[in-house]
């Protein structure tokens, strides 16, 4: 027999592979290695349950909204605590707050406190 024909031969019968197939995946080998495979009632009941409780949210939202209003942020508060979060600050910045400007006195690398913060054109007490 020829080399080819060898090759041929090979080529042919695909019945002698020699690599073996994994097997296909099933369910448990993506659940925990506790649980066991549910089964399609349990799995069905689980949808129901599901779905229940998901209408039980629902009707509580539509009968009490207040409870689900979300809490307005004061703005102030906020934008204090953007500044105070922001790394690009250096000393010397200026910023400009609701309350007038300031100039950034603190040191780069320690935490931010509002005595860092001097106010440009200070009021007259009187």
């Amino acid at each position: 027999m020829t080399l080819a024909g060898a090759l041929g031969f090979g080529l042919a019968s695909p019945s002698l592979c020699f690599a073996q197939t994994e097997p296909e995946p099933s369910v448990n080998d993506y659940l925990p290695p506790s649980e066991p495979e549910v089964t399609r009632d349990e799995w069905r009941q689980r949808i129901e349950d599901a779905r229940r409780r998901a209408k039980e949210a629902s009707r509580e939202r539509r009968e009490h909204p207040e409870l689900y209003k979300p809490v307005p942020e004061d703005p102030d508060l906020v934008a204090t605590e953007r500044l105070l979060r922001d790394d690009s600050l250096q000393r010397g910045d200026i910023v400009t707050t609701k309350k007038g400007m300031f100039v950034y006195q603190g040191r780069s690398g320690q935490p931010r406190r509002d005595q860092d913060f001097v106010p440009v054109n200070p009021k007259p007490v009187r």
